[in-house]
């Protein structure tokens, strides 16, 4: 008996559950069909308010600009430094994303002022500090960097068709001068540094020739003469002066924590160490001094040509026109308006409205029905 009875109540429960949903769902209908004037009239008025402040906002029209960078190559000075040994290794500093780079520069306090002031943004803005016409053309440009094609879109927003494209046009602009700046500069540099060492490495070798002939030639020396020992410690040495002239250019624009820094002063350490492994071979008593004068004018030799090479390659980079930035597609004056976005405006009003009335509707009118 009490089985019967637990199923006969069972049933009773599925049986109201499953009549339960349609119920609620007739007297939400019924609710609806009800309030249908409010449901359709509300989000009605709402877009048509949304319209009509869309009527009011100012237009604005955006421009697109796209280029390749140049491709990240090491400088000539740098990459004869790296072949001078097979320890140069320790010399390499770690490689930047060259597109990063570019897109940081754009980015920048000084490219940002430079636009500001030469298209008279400050007056169209009409902030009281720079900064907040810094900030307020940042939020109206998009720097894109595509890692695939490796491209990179710059998208600018302006009031008219006419300054939207020039801004754009003007970030490429320049990046062109920042970066043939910056460029120049480095290079700069290592031409008056590789220019200093030279002209002592000169007058050294100078002093050594003269020195080397007035000691004339001792027949025993040139038996004796360990060359090929001797030629070694002296490419080693050289090597050494060069790897020290580039840590000297390093710290003048890197910090001593800097990774550059650090494998440099490694690449010293290991060089200095093979170095010192070398000894000088045994020479007879005779021969000393003219294999001293010898090993010195040797060394200077190698040393000049050395700084003498940097030298040119430094001056090459510094000739050099600043890295090739290739225009894609020059940005131009749009020709429809990108702002403000009226249907999408009028779309969403219509129906944030709606959903908050079916949500009024349903928990004000529902529980009344059922």
């Amino acid at each position: 008996m009490n089985d019967q009875a637990s199923s006969i109540l069972s049933g009773h429960s599925a049986q109201s559950n499953s009549s339960e949903a349609p119920s609620r769902l007739s007297a939400f209908m019924r609710a609806i069909q009800h309030r249908r004037g409010l449901l359709i009239g509300g989000p009605a008025v709402t877009a048509t308010i949304a319209a009509s402040i869309c009527l009011l906002l100012p237009p604005g029209y955006t421009a697109k600009t796209s280029f390749l960078p140049p491709q990240q190559q090491q400088n000539s000075a740098a990459s004869t430094l790296a072949s001078l040994s097979a320890l140069s290794g320790f010399g390499g500093g770690i490689g930047k994303n060259p597109i990063e780079q570019y897109v940081a520069l754009m980015q920048s306090d000084t490219v940002s002022d430079r636009i500001i002031v030469a298209l008279a943004l400050d007056k169209i803005y009409d902030n009281k500090f720079k900064f907040q016409n810094r900030k307020e053309l940042n939020n109206n440009t998009r720097i894109i960097a595509g890692k695939k094609d490796g491209f990179i879109i710059v998208e600018c927003d302006a009031p008219t068709p006419e300054l939207a494209a020039a801004i754009a046009n003007r970030y490429v602009e320049e990046l062109r001068r920042i970066a043939g700046d910056l460029a120049l500069t480095d290079a700069k540099q290592r031409r008056i540094q590789f220019e200093s060492e030279l002209a002592a490495t000169h007058r050294k070798l100078s002093d050594a020739q003269l020195q080397l002939q007035q000691s004339g030639i001792n027949p025993n020396a040139l038996k004796t003469e360990p060359k090929a020992a001797l030629e070694q410690s002296i490419s080693i040495q050289a090597q050494l002066a060069i790897a020290q002239s580039h840590l000297s250019m390093l710290r003048s624009r890197l910090a001593d924590s800097s990774q550059e820094i650090q494998s440099q002063k490694a690449l010293i350490t290991a060089l200095a160490e093979q170095f010192g492994r070398i000894k000088q071979p045994a020479v007879a008593d005779g021969s000393m001094d003219y294999v001293a004068k010898y090993r010195e004018f040797k060394y200077q030799e190698t040393l000049y040509d050395l700084y003498a090479k940097q030298f040119e390659l430094a001056r090459l980079d510094e000739s050099r026109d600043n890295a090739l930035i290739q225009v894609i597609d020059p940005a131009v004056p749009p020709e429809q308006k990108s702002k403000p976005k009226r249907f999408l405006i009028v779309t969403l009003a219509f129906l944030t409205t709606l959903g908050g009335l079916l949500t009024f509707v349903a928990i004000r009118d529902l529980p009344k029905r059922l």
